[in-house]
């Protein structure tokens, strides 16, 4: 016996079909005037048609309540990417954006929904699609980042990292194999790489049922890699630096999660903490990594293109 799938489309109240994104088709957004790409961190047409056929539906689409928005998607992703790039305040918003406080209201909703963490898992899975490899990885690699914390950021979650002489917080890291992220985790400056790990790699585990290696610095050697095997069924394995070598090495397989920790420093909003809440700054990671991923995606469209034009 067949089987058959009814899809249900709903109709569009857009009164601007220059813009297609959900909140002019279907939202309160149809009379807001559409805004011109002129900053290095807008989307790009071409990018644009990536993202939007992987962002999330939203609540208020999916029948899970909500009002309709009333601010265009691509207008708003914009805005935050302009924030997270240029490293300015919240209201120092650039006048051609939507007002700061409605930005900032997409911002805090997307985190507290994990909108945007959807967005960043749907971005990585389809780099690393372009690149040949499978959804999920079998192996990653694993640091930690220390960086000085602003007056704002309380004192509660702050601390200080003796080795780095660092007044912050850390960020700890685990990525694939092409330095892509796969979990983030913000602490204080003073939480040592091994307890974060030890809430970092469950948490990655139970995402990535794949994940069974893991290379780390000489910071996560003792206990943890006992304990990584028995619970968590991941084999950690410490690339250690040689003492017989003076000033700069390459280390395998440690030197992708540096280059990633580069790639976010980028992006002016996290070369120091600005954020009052640790899953904030979390949040400004991924935001960070979806920009990084969606010009990655359409220069590896691109590319795929040259030859076929070229003949």
């Amino acid at each position: 016996m067949s089987k058959c799938r009814v899809v249900l489309v709903a109709e569009s109240s857009s009164s601007t079909p220059g813009c297609d994104c959900l909140a002019h088709r279907f939202g309160n957004a149809a009379d807001r005037p559409e805004r011109r790409p002129r900053y290095d961190s807008d989307m790009s047409d071409a990018e644009w048609a990536v993202v939007r056929d992987l962002l999330p539906v939203p609540g208020w689409l999916a029948g899970r309540g909500g009002r309709p928005e009333g601010y265009c998607h691509r207008q708003m992703i914009d805005a935050v990417r302009y924030l997270v790039d240029n490293g300015i305040k919240w209201r120092a918003m650039p006048a051609d954006f939507p007002p700061w406080d409605r930005v900032y209201a997409f911002f805090a909703r997307w985190r507290d929904t994990g909108l945007v963490a959807e967005l960043h898992d749907r971005l990585r899975e389809a780099v690393r699609g372009a690149e040949g490899r499978r959804p999920e990885p079998s192996a990653g690699v694993v640091d930690s980042q220390s960086v000085k914390a602003d007056a704002t950021v309380t004192h509660a979650s702050r601390g200080f990292d003796a080795g780095k002489k660092i007044n912050g917080r850390k960020r700890h890291l685990l990525t694939d194999t092409l330095g892509l992220l796969l979990a983030v985790l913000v602490t204080p400056a003073s939480t040592t790489d091994r307890d974060a790990a030890r809430i970092l790699l469950p948490a990655a585990k139970n995402h990535f049922r794949r994940l069974v290696r893991v290379w780390a610095d000489g910071g996560y050697t003792g206990h943890l890699t006992d304990w990584t095997v028995q619970h968590l069924g991941v084999v950690l394995d410490i690339v250690r630096r040689s003492d017989d070598v003076q000033g700069f090495q390459v280390l395998p397989r440690r030197w992708v999660v540096e280059r990633s920790f580069a790639w976010l420093l980028r992006s002016r909003r996290l070369v120091r903490d600005y954020e009052r809440r640790a899953d904030t700054s979390e949040t400004v990671v991924l935001w960070s990594m979806t920009m990084l991923m969606s010009r990655r995606l359409v220069a590896q469209h691109q590319q795929c293109l040259a030859p076929s034009r070229a003949a």
